[in-house]
């Protein structure tokens, strides 16, 4: 695999890491009528994804790429 395809592969792979945390940061919202059980889960769950986008981002980081999230 050359590098322009793997970079652009981690670049997907950020993009789909960083809707996936602003869709679960989103939850928390809708959990809020539930309780606050709802809640905590819904906050560990968004701080996990948003902790995997946090990765990503630091591997492109390394790589050079300058990403705006």
């Amino acid at each position: 695999m050359n590098r322009s395809v793997a970079h652009a592969e981690l670049i997907a792979t950020f993009k789909r890491a960083e809707a996936d945390a602003a869709r679960k940061f989103g939850l928390i919202k809708a959990a809020a009528n539930k309780g606050p059980e709802a809640i905590q889960a819904a906050t560990e769950t968004a701080a996990k994804a948003a902790k995997r986008r946090d990765s990503f981002a630091k591997k492109l980081g390394d790589l050079g790429a300058e990403l705006e999230y």
